[in-house]
């Protein structure tokens, strides 16, 4: 069933989000995320709320980083995780404007952090993933954060393909990330 056909008992959030973000790209009128994003269901029945990040949710945060990183960063050798954490936690978290998603529980289910126009990160609980909350955060990102860049790993296929599928392009490439490692970039722009 197309994302646009519309079923009584469940709300496919991937699609909402698309639907939204597409519905206003290219015009000056702001999206209703606020309301969009206070009151979404979705298969599971729970409400999602995007929510800003405070101080006291990094502790949280550095767990769902470093789960997401373990199922979907498989190329990262452990030494690099290990040393990124602490870094994480103390430096980049506070460089970049953070939006969480938390569910009717108040429990944290993923994040994203923007800085200068830039996805800087984008990490969803590994039991959260595939219910639309990086389609969530990454909508609101755009549309409310000024979001138009996107580095991502060049072995992270699967995240490259999410980026793609909501209208980022490849136009650059990087040998090495951020830190000088080998873990090659591709620079993606909306």
């Amino acid at each position: 069933m197309p994302c646009w056909a519309y079923q009584t008992a469940q709300i496919d959030l991937h699609c909402v989000a698309r639907f939204v973000l597409f519905s206003y790209a290219g015009t000056k009128q702001s999206t209703p995320f606020r309301q969009f994003s206070q009151a979404l269901n979705f298969q599971s029945g729970l409400v999602m709320n995007i929510e800003i990040v405070e101080k006291v949710d990094h502790f949280k945060l550095i767990e769902v980083w470093e789960a997401s990183v373990r199922a979907t960063h498989d190329f990262l050798a452990e030494d690099d995780l290990q040393e990124l954490k602490p870094l994480i936690l103390e430096h980049y978290f506070d460089a970049v404007d953070l939006r969480c998603v938390k569910n009717a529980h108040g429990e944290i289910q993923g994040f994203c952090g923007v800085h200068d126009g830039n996805i800087e990160m984008l990490f969803i609980s590994p039991d959260a993933r595939g219910k639309g909350i990086g389609a969530l955060l990454s909508a609101h990102a755009i549309k409310e954060q000024g979001a138009s860049k996107v580095d991502v790993n060049e072995q992270n296929e699967q995240a490259l393909g999410f980026y793609q599928h909501i209208g980022f392009k490849v136009i650059g490439r990087s040998p090495v990330d951020g830190q000088g490692k080998p873990y090659p970039l591709l620079h993606m722009a909306l």
